[in-house]
């Protein structure tokens, strides 16, 4: 499956960080993790971390799929609003999901004040109504959040433009949103999870998977069988090839990053995540070094070709949007790219066994605009489920799903 096109930033910015082997030989461990993205990064080095002996396979360069066409806006604002939420499975399981995404806001930020260089910056979230028909539900969102503690404050028109320099009709501004760079990221765990024991081969390609009373065996397109008691299929979007059905949608999003901007230019821009109530929506956040990057225009395409041939296109009607905005801005898209992206129905994810697979496969489908979060979220739920172990978002997050 082709994930990408054009030229994502985290990879012309990175490079090739860490050589991974190639896994050429009959093996054995405990778990299996399938993909060598940020999921898979922070899966592995959660269970690594709890003494279990993980082996990932990746089937291009780590790092090479999704993660290095992320955006990485870290978000506990989850696409499906909080209202929406408690009306499709109740208040409490809403405020849950929400309040699990702020935690993990937290809990990356102390990974990356770990392993250090992974470009983790603090924001706050601007959510800002794209017309006026949109301020009421914001206003419904912003009294449910309130009501649940989460550090929300509503912005009129007049506050907008006189904090941010842009006009709407209002909005809701958090005071946790963070940024990654997940490419990075994924490596510097990657790394982590080898000094622990675990082992990491990219270029390996898992072609089937048998399960006996012994365990699980995966046969690798090379010959090699890697056999095991778990699997963890944290392949991105293409991890929906192993189910008889699709449980999302593929699309395509779009995104580029600008040369360096000014900080004057940039004022409230350099530390604040922006993105609006119109679905797809425009979102925007800067980058260390003072870039903008900018993404949306989603469409329905899902065929690489047809997508390869927007991206020049889909990045210019993103400058074009952004500079309407912000006419002052000289908006040029510097690297642009675009690439797969899965929903749910829901805007949650899903993690764990999928009855067709059986209890020793479990799936991790961070999708949606809060995958990294989801991510961190799924490794301790998954690591409950492979303990045996209880978790509070493991019936929420199941494919079993049941509204209220």
């Amino acid at each position: 499956m082709d994930l990408k096109s054009g030229y994502p930033f985290w990879a012309i910015k990175n490079g090739l960080l860490t050589p991974f082997p190639q896994l050429r030989r009959d093996h054995h461990c405990e778990v299996v993790i399938i993909g060598g993205g940020i999921t898979g990064a922070l899966i592995a080095d959660e269970l690594s971390r709890h003494g279990h002996h993980v082996v990932v396979v990746e089937r291009r360069d780590v790092g090479w799929g999704s993660s290095a066409a992320s955006t990485a806006l870290l978000q506990y604002e989850i696409d499906t609003h909080m209202v929406h939420l408690a009306e499709l499975y109740g208040e409490a399981n809403a405020v849950m999901a929400y309040r699990a995404c702020a935690e993990a806001i937290l809990s990356l930020e102390s990974i990356a004040a770990e392993l250090g260089d992974v470009a983790f910056e603090r924001h706050q979230s601007l959510y800002f109504a794209s017309n006026g028909d949109d301020v009421a539900a914001l206003k419904a969102e912003l009294a449910l959040r309130k009501k649940y503690g989460f550090d929300v404050t509503w912005l009129g028109h007049h506050e907008v433009l006189a904090d941010y320099g842009f006009e709407a009709p209002g909005a809701i501004l958090s005071e946790l949103a963070a940024s990654v760079d997940p490419y990075r990221m994924a490596y510097q765990l990657f790394d982590k999870v080898v000094a622990r024991g675990g082992e990491v081969y990219d270029r390996t390609q898992v072609n089937r998977m048998q399960q006996n009373e012994r365990g699980i065996e995966l046969l690798l397109a090379n010959g090699a069988t890697l056999s095991c008691q778990q699997v963890v299929v944290a392949a991105g979007y293409e991890a929906q090839s192993w189910l008889p059905a699709p449980v999302a949608a593929n699309r395509s999003s779009y995104a580029f990053v600008t040369d360096p901007l000014p900080t004057e230019a940039l004022g409230k821009l350099r530390h604040t995540l922006v993105w609006e109530s119109a679905r797809p929506y425009l979102y925007l956040r800067s980058t260390q070094d003072g870039r903008l990057l900018v993404g949306g225009d989603d469409d329905d395409e899902d065929i690489p070709q047809r997508r390869d041939a927007r991206v020049v296109e889909k990045a210019q009607g993103l400058a074009a949007k952004v500079e309407a905005l912000w006419p002052s801005l000289e908006i040029n898209p510097t690297f642009s790219w675009g690439g797969t992206f899965a929903e749910t129905e829901d805007g949650l994810p899903y993690f764990g066994p999928h009855e067709a697979l059986g209890p020793r496969v479990h799936f991790a489908m961070a999708y949606g605009g809060n995958g990294i979060t989801y991510s961190l979220i799924g490794a301790g739920l998954l690591r409950a489920l492979i303990e045996g172990k209880d978790h509070p978002l493991a019936a929420l997050f199941s494919f079993q799903r049941q509204g209220k």
